[in-house]
């Protein structure tokens, strides 16, 4: 084991022992920003091809790799496809107008808590997906759930999480200044200030808008989690009885794809013609500006751009004229005028 390992594990089991009380929550919350400054995080990332990505994960023999073959080989041809070491199985879908690509990940399991080859690398492409598909036996699903959940968190990709609802801005001077509007638990000048010191921070400003963690903090100070939305997937289902499939029905996070990736879709109306509902042009939710739009097609779109025509949701006439800031909704119509 190398001596970053070491020190890693020697953390670890430092913490496990620790009681979790107020009078140990400086001292838990230093050791948690020193094991995540130790964690490995680089990787590298794949091209992707269509509007978004979904990852299957879950552990050899749960039907993982069937229920891929099965979702894109109706649709297109599945393929071998390689990069680096590496080797996973890519097929497209197209889901109301939106071409997606899914990708099996091998191996997350093995091989990624020792910080070596093939684990690390699958956590990298993981890190890239807009939605993960973690696919479970029913016969034991929440022990499985747990480890891969905890394996991902620990590579900085928390699940159905929103990011933590904390101002961090470093400066030059001043010191640490710290804003919380509203009570705290964990979190106090004494603590922030010396997580912020492990990273050699000595002048910020931090605002804590909720009751803050100092895993919270942490993950703001490193900037590198990536919140992605996960839909647990059951298989083997034939082997449980009714009343059983009742109770996994009401588990949180099974529901339509399509609500989880939050795709939208805008129609194209050339000047002059009627709308091409054939090939909408997909946006991530995140970014569905007319601006957005038009790099989405080619970034000289916009500096050609003088204004759009919108039809839908999200304008009052239809057509109403609109600017580069304008925010489309799912269906919207649009036309751009050039300059």
């Amino acid at each position: 084991m190398s001596s970053t390992l070491a020190k890693i594990a020697e953390i670890e089991a430092e913490m496990a022992w620790t009681q979790k009380n107020k009078a140990t929550a400086h001292h838990l919350g230093l050791l948690k920003a020193c094991l995540a400054k130790l964690r490995p995080g680089e990787g590298f990332d794949v091209a992707k091809t269509g509007d978004a990505r979904i990852g299957f994960v879950g552990f050899p023999s749960v039907g993982k790799s069937t229920l891929l073959s099965n979702l894109a080989g109706v649709y297109s041809e599945v393929a071998a496809y390689e990069f680096t070491t590496l080797t996973t199985v890519p097929g497209v879908i197209r889901y109301k107008g939106a071409k997606i690509q899914l990708l099996d990940l091998p191996g997350i399991i093995e091989g990624a808590e020792d910080g070596t080859g093939r684990g690390r690398q699958v956590i990298a492409v993981a890190r890239t997906c807009n939605l993960i598909l973690i696919v479970l036996d029913v016969l034991k699903p929440l022990g499985h759930e747990k480890i891969i959940e905890n394996e991902l968190e620990g590579f900085g990709i928390p699940l159905n999480s929103k990011p933590p609802n904390i101002g961090f801005k470093k400066k030059d001077k001043g010191g640490i200044n710290l804003t919380a509007t509203c009570p705290q638990s964990e979190l106090d000048a004494e603590t922030v200030k010396s997580i912020l010191a492990e990273y050699k921070i000595h002048n910020a400003d931090v605002t804590l808008r909720s009751d803050a963690t100092a895993d919270d903090l942490i993950d703001v100070v490193e900037g590198n989690r990536v919140y992605i939305p996960c839909i647990y997937v059951l298989s083997k289902i034939d082997q449980i009885s009714i009343e059983e499939l009742d109770i996994i029905y009401k588990v949180p996070h099974c529901v339509p794809i399509s609500d989880y990736l939050k795709l939208v879709r805008i129609y194209t109306k050339p000047k002059g013609q009627l709308p091409d509902y054939t090939f909408p042009v997909v946006l991530l939710y995140s970014r569905t500006t007319v601006e957005d739009f038009c790099m989405k097609i080619h970034k000289n779109l916009t500096k050609e751009f003088k204004y759009a025509l919108v039809w839908g949701l999200s304008v009052k006439h239809n057509p109403q004229k609109v600017g580069k800031d304008h925010t489309l909704e799912d269906e919207d119509v649009i036309q751009i005028v050039k300059k």
